[in-house]
């Protein structure tokens, strides 16, 4: 990377030494805790390296990374439900975050608890989807459920292919993450649309 992403180059080789830290994980929790209303760092570029260093842990570092997402999503909920206008609207309007609270807020509108699961499943920021689905008071079940399946669905995927590729797939996710997880919720969405119009 270069210009204004170079310092992420910086960030992610520096998570490579901190994955064998004694601490890791619990840095790595707080980390995906706080991405989920805040923090403008996806997970995913601790998760690669620190699976890279330690391949046999995989499982853990996916479980730790879905497990604190969620409740850390359950607390954007919680501001977005209570606290919009006071903190939620300033902290999504300081990280450039307004558009896609409009595109999230149509898309929720129109796909209820998919809209949830494709938005968490993909590049899209969680800390939008989290605090806005508090704003509309989506169903707190639905949002849940939704988060578990999109957030273990991607960060095992992840780790899963680091475990199994190494550095390849290492290379090919900091690279083309984006179209990975796109093109993965593309294929969900066409199987899922597939069997309402066969089956119901």
């Amino acid at each position: 990377m270069t210009g204004a992403f170079a310092f992420l180059d910086s960030w992610y080789e520096g998570t490579k030494r901190l994955a064998r830290h004694r601490l890791a994980e619990r840095y790595f929790a707080v980390i995906c805790f706080i991405e989920s209303s805040f923090f403008p760092i996806p997970p995913d570029l601790m998760l690669i390296p620190m699976v890279q260093a330690k391949r046999e842990a995989w499982w853990r570092y996916a479980l730790i990374a879905t497990i604190f997402s969620v409740l850390g999503g359950i607390a954007g909920y919680l501001i977005g439900m209570f606290f919009f206008d006071a903190i939620a609207q300033p902290i999504l309007d300081k990280l450039g975050k307004a558009e896609k609270m409009e595109s999230f807020r149509q898309t929720i509108l129109q796909y209820g608890g998919l809209g949830v699961f494709g938005a968490g499943l993909t590049p899209f920021p969680y800390k939008v989807i989290t605090i806005m689905s508090g704003a509309l008071k989506i169903n707190f079940g639905v949002f849940v459920a939704a988060s578990v399946l999109a957030r273990s669905l991607r960060f095992f995927l992840v780790a899963g292919s680091v475990r199994l590729f190494g550095e390849r797939a290492e290379k090919m996710l900091k690279e083309h993450f984006a179209l990975f997880t796109i093109g993965l919720f593309a294929i969900l969405a066409v199987l899922y649309f597939g069997y309402m119009h066969f089956f119901h």
